[in-house]
């Protein structure tokens, strides 16, 4: 069995030691949970006998396979927002999107007006081989037309088999009537990370933590360190819109820039379960200067990168405040019938604080100007805003998080990127103040490791 530990979505875990220790607890205290499970037998048979109502009453004959679905859904969406069940299909979905690997075309793409729009096709993809260009309309696809699907369906129709061949029907702005393309699908590595030179800093943008993150992130420290040389004045990880991922991968990339101490804590529901992830002796960027971004978006995974980094004033935060995701969802698998994702635990930073439907608060706060048109339709959103959110578990916590998500496409307007190469560079001066750690909080000393 596959066991990865994840933040955002989802973590595998190794569950039998929690098993045998709930076996344990139930020989124990056998009355009690006779009498407990007396009254939940009782509630198991008012669910059949309105299952069985539904089966034979409704006035459409509903599909079994359905209800079940549906009513598993139920019980789990009224835990908190990130607790679900994920059906065989949606399972591997999941599977793939964490690989960061998968056949297909190559391109990123939204539906606007009921058609796909080409966001931008990947370098050297099939996609980009065939001539599929950024702001392509793909109207068909093997002659079935998109209208009145949906973006995820019309996506898992052109994913597929490798060296299998799909027709787009692209329409074309300069183009008077639509064409076909016929692209032959391949296999898709979605890098994670995308590294620019700016002068003297170099810029390293995280988009997601999948299985390829971390290598990749190496990979372009180390290029950057090349291009630039001795000039470099620091480094920015840019970790704006990232929604988060795979708990190895953060913990993974919190270590590359950190000697030692706490990286991440998890508390589930007993203290037992208590476990910490500390750092290793090593730097890949030999100490240097570094600013990490974060805004609205930056959730979970990212939320543990910069909290560490914060905590250890490794690094100053600029931007606005994060999303708010500290709770760890556990991916249990359910064989043929796909598996079951719940939220086992808490997530803490070094300094003992749950970001738990709070969030990171930058060092520096820096807004960006939002056009208007934007401004009228995008609501700022964070975990605290979600129904049903777990509350934040410290003593009078502010259950505040979230801001505004927009990041500009041109750079010369981009508020955030600019003040933090400028901070940098030695043009802007730091006023504020990173948050003083909890006493003891940052030592090497920790108990077991988190499980990977």
């Amino acid at each position: 069995m596959m066991r990865k530990s994840e933040v955002a979505f989802w973590s595998f875990v190794v569950l039998s030691a929690m098993a045998a220790g709930t076996t344990a607890l139930n020989i124990a205290k056998s009355q009690p949970a006779s009498a407990s499970n007396s009254e939940l037998y009782k509630q198991l048979d008012l669910f059949g006998e309105v299952f069985e109502r539904v089966r034979t009453d409704y006035v459409d004959k509903p599909e079994d396979a359905a209800l079940v679905e549906s009513a598993i859904n139920g019980m789990l969406t009224s835990l908190d927002p990130h607790s679900s069940y994920m059906n065989a299909k949606s399972f591997r979905d999941m599977q793939v999107q964490t690989r960061g690997e998968f056949g297909g075309l190559g391109i990123e793409v939204t539906m606007e007006n009921g058609v796909i729009k080409v966001v931008s096709p990947i370098d050297d993809t099939p996609a980009a081989k065939a001539g599929v260009l950024s702001g392509d309309y793909i109207t068909a696809l093997d002659g079935e037309q998109v209208q009145g699907l949906t973006l995820e369906q019309a996506v898992d129709k052109m994913r597929g088999a490798v060296n299998a061949p799909i027709n787009l029907t692209i329409l074309r702005k300069g183009k008077d009537k639509p064409f076909d393309l016929k692209v032959t699908r391949d296999v898709i590595k979605i890098n994670p990370v995308k590294a620019s030179v700016e002068d003297d800093v170099a810029v390293v943008r995280l988009t997601a933590f999948n299985e390829q993150s971390n290598d990749a992130l190496k990979k372009a420290v180390a290029d950057l360190k090349k291009k630039i040389g001795p000039k470099l004045k620091g480094y920015i990880l840019d970790m704006r819109n990232n929604p988060g991922g795979l708990l190895d991968q953060a913990i993974a990339i919190s270590d590359d820039f950190l000697d030692k101490g706490a990286i991440v804590i998890t508390r589930g529901r007993n203290d037992e379960e208590t476990q910490r992830a500390n750092a290793h002796p090593g730097d890949i960027t030999d100490g240097a200067k570094m600013i990490v971004l974060v805004n609205g978006g930056s959730a979970s995974a990212s939320e543990i990168v910069a909290g560490a980094l914060q905590d250890h004033k490794r690094a100053q935060i600029i931007g606005t405040r994060s999303f708010g995701k500290g709770s760890v969802q556990t991916i249990i698998p359910l064989g043929s019938n796909g598996a079951l994702r719940l939220t086992t635990a808490r997530y803490y930073t070094p300094a003992n604080r749950s970001i738990q439907a709070k969030g990171i608060d930058p060092d520096i706060r820096v807004e960006e100007d939002v056009p208007q048109d934007i401004k009228d339709v995008e609501k700022p959103r964070g975990e605290a805003s979600l129904r049903g959110h777990l509350k934040n578990s410290g003593e009078n916590a502010a259950q505040d998080s979230g801001s505004s998500g927009y990041v500009p496409e041109d750079k010369a307007k981009d508020k955030q990127l600019i003040y933090a190469l400028n901070l940098l560079r030695g043009v802007e001066q730091a006023t504020t103040d990173t948050p003083k750690p909890a006493a003891g909080a940052l030592d090497g000393k920790a108990a077991a490791p988190v499980p990977n």
